[in-house]
């Protein structure tokens, strides 16, 4: 079974498959070649995970802290006796 015949059967033009093949590859190699670190789907989502948790906590820890400065800005002015 050859290429060109799996490419028709699929409704595809078979030059589409040869042309496609070097664009794929120089497409894979210049990704590489940036000098990123290759990750994988299932250990991005991981990562993203864990920033969602650590940005949670850090909300709970400075919201008491920030009590005292929000109650400032929202309690209305003391008013003048009179």
């Amino acid at each position: 079974m050859s290429v060109s015949f799996v490419a028709r059967t699929r409704g595809l033009s078979p030059s589409l498959l040869f042309k496609g093949r070097p664009r794929m590859a120089a497409g894979g190699r210049a990704a590489v070649r940036v000098d990123d670190e290759v990750i994988g789907t299932a250990r991005v989502g991981l990562l993203e995970a864990r920033i969602r948790e650590l940005e949670r906590l850090l909300g709970r820890k400075t919201r008491p802290a920030l009590k005292p400065a929000v109650a400032k800005v929202v309690s209305p002015p003391a008013r003048a006796p009179g």
